[in-house]
């Protein structure tokens, strides 16, 4: 009985030790090899689970790249794709990850994966994650887990980080940027308060430096309002029907309050309704699955389902940028993918790329006040539009930043990428900076990546645009 008494501890701290390890190595799966990638993958790959709510059993799955530059010392980006409920995979393969599908190509069968030179891993630490639950291959074990919201997304996502950093200790004096386009423009300086709040509470433990916004959703006043002008500037309608709807609408056109308002705003939508809000420059494909942060129904058709592909594809106009939106599907529901990739069997039947069905609530009305609770901190700032999206426009993005009252540091002036006028760009006091990326739409990266690669890299070595 003595010996018992005495080794039983042990024992059992030694079998707590061993599950520990056998959670850790189940939740994090280090990829040589990915189906539809020719050879050995020249960057290192991680995807794992975390769960980020013990009590519902949310698990959040993410793909991190690390640097392929310099990851010990090089920033830590976390990335949030648009939606709500895009998938970080849509962002690293179609905006700025090292991989990306050929649809040109493409020829039936698993799709093909090619290395992208433009990555941002070429400067940065990137954790791409699947967030809100529910969205890629995050999961809840119970079906309360999957109602949340703005501002339960926010808890789980600060949760995430605490717990990604202990798992990765290497990387917790990294400078840490939180980053992410489209409605996540929401989520990001919401997120980025929550972690200084708990650097002041708690001594510090998030290396945050800032956090940077592409074609972000932030306040629909601002962006609704500013359609119409952003309409007009481009010569998308006339100069009599601006200057009427400006009349009748007072310049006020995301809540009419007369009638003459409504009927011009009615004249407007019907000129403008086959333009391609994501990019008003490339043809309006409405038959393909909807893209991140796509927030106008008449933009939204039914979807392409992936099972469907392999009749179709041979149809899919090469034209229209969408098309390729279909490849993932194919590819993330094939079960030897999924095995690479760690997947737990069970949890998601479907993968989509976007699921626009999530039960989502959204409780932030506007994230002005956490942009301006964040940089008044002394937290740095990039916001950046293609200015041919439609859906966000750079216009509206500029009126809420004026909101801010800060002043003006470096006024507007263009920036370059090899001698060529890449965009423009202004920065304001607070260490805020505002750049616009020429010919792009939403979200830039996808549009310009070269662009968009020498805009980070600048921007996170402190360097002017």
């Amino acid at each position: 009985m003595a010996f018992y008494s005495a080794q039983a501890p042990r024992k059992c701290l030694l079998y707590s030790l061993l599950f520990l390890l056998w959670q850790l190595v189940w939740a994090q799966n280090r990829i040589n090899n990915l189906p539809g990638f020719e050879g050995p993958l020249p960057f290192t790959l991680e995807t794992g689970y975390l769960e980020v709510d013990e009590e519902k059993g949310v698990e959040l799955f993410y793909y991190f790249i690390e640097s392929e530059r310099n990851p010990e010392e090089d920033p830590l980006l976390l990335w949030l794709t648009g939606g709500p409920g895009c998938t970080g995979f849509s962002a690293l393969v179609f905006e700025l990850g090292p991989l990306s599908f050929d649809l040109q190509k493409y020829e039936g069968g698993l799709p093909p994966l090619y290395y992208r030179s433009t990555s941002w891993t070429q400067v940065s630490n990137v954790i791409f994650i699947d967030s809100p639950v529910g969205t890629g291959f995050s999961y809840s074990h119970t079906l309360e887990g999957y109602q949340t919201s703005d501002t339960e997304t926010v808890r789980r996502l600060l949760k995430f980080l605490q717990k990604w950093l202990d798992e990765h200790p290497k990387f917790k004096t990294n400078s840490l940027y939180i980053s992410g386009d489209s409605y996540c423009g929401k989520i990001i300086p919401a997120l980025a308060q929550e972690i200084a709040i708990a650097n002041e509470s708690h001594g510090a433990p998030f290396n945050l430096k800032g956090y940077l916004a592409g074609n972000p959703i932030t306040d629909q006043n601002f962006e609704l309002n500013c359609r119409v002008p952003f309409l007009h500037g481009m010569a998308l309608i006339s100069d009599e029907l601006f200057e009427s709807t400006k009349k009748s609408c007072s310049g006020e056109y995301a809540n009419p309050t007369n009638s003459h308002c409504a009927k011009y705003l009615d004249v407007v939508e019907e000129v403008t309704k086959d333009i391609n809000w994501e990019n008003i420059l490339e043809p309006n494909c409405r038959t393909d699955s909807p893209r991140p942060g796509e927030i106008h129904s008449s933009t939204i058709g039914k979807g392409l389902y992936y099972e469907e592909v392999p009749l179709l594809i041979s149809g899919l106009p090469s034209d229209c940028r969408a098309s390729s939106y279909v490849l993932p599907g194919m590819w993330a529901n094939n079960d030897t993918v999924r095995d690479a990739l760690g997947i737990r069997k069970g949890t998601v039947d479907v993968w989509e790329r976007c699921r626009h069905d999530l039960p989502y609530t959204k409780d932030i009305q506007s994230a002005v006040p956490y942009h301006f609770n964040v940089t008044k901190k002394g937290y740095a700032a990039l916001i950046y539009s293609g200015d041919h999206d439609l859906s966000v426009t750079y216009i509206g993005t500029q009126a809420w930043i004026r909101s801010l009252n800060f002043s003006i540091v470096d006024d507007w002036r263009p920036w370059y990428v090899g001698g060529q006028v890449a965009g423009f760009t202004r920065r304001y006091s607070n260490n805020l900076t505002f750049a616009t990326v020429k010919g792009a739409g939403h979200t830039a990266p996808e549009y310009k990546p070269k662009e968009c690669l020498a805009m980070i890299a600048r921007w996170l070595s402190g360097a002017p645009l």
